[in-house]
């Protein structure tokens, strides 16, 4: 349904560092970057789809609070359970805030396995698993 997302951040190169190094432990990079006069652009996603489902942008309507939109999040699909507590521990270690530690979610619905974390521009971020199984 969702073609892609994407939101401007405050810092924008301290951004491309910490969505390469997250996004790389989930099956992720960075597969495109261009400038215009108004803003830089990187886009990630999956070589398998070929091109980016996730944007972030330096530039913006300046009159906007960056990192402040109530209620939205955006979650990436994990591989493993051992991804997203990589994913988690290394959002945490290159500037991003624990909002939700990893761990099984079966108040969404059986075998939901997530972490969630503040990107270091404030946004709501998480890494999930759907087929997730305690053993």
């Amino acid at each position: 349904m969702i073609d892609h997302t994407s939101f401007d951040v405050k810092d924008y190169q301290q951004s491309l560092d910490f969505y390469d190094k997250t996004l790389s432990l989930l099956g992720y990079e960075r597969l495109m970057t261009f400038e215009i006069p108004e803003a830089n652009f990187a886009g990630y996603g999956s070589k398998e789809r070929a091109r980016p489902s996730f944007w972030i942008s330096s530039g913006g309507n300046e009159a906007e609070a960056v990192g402040n939109a109530r209620g939205l999040h955006v979650s990436f699909v994990a591989p493993t359970v051992e991804a997203i507590q990589q994913w988690y521990q290394t959002c945490l270690d290159n500037g991003g805030t624990c909002n939700g530690q990893p761990g099984p979610r079966p108040m969404y619905h059986p075998g939901y396995y997530g972490a969630f974390v503040l990107d270091p521009n404030g946004w709501r971020i998480e890494a999930c698993l759907h087929d997730y199984s305690a053993s």
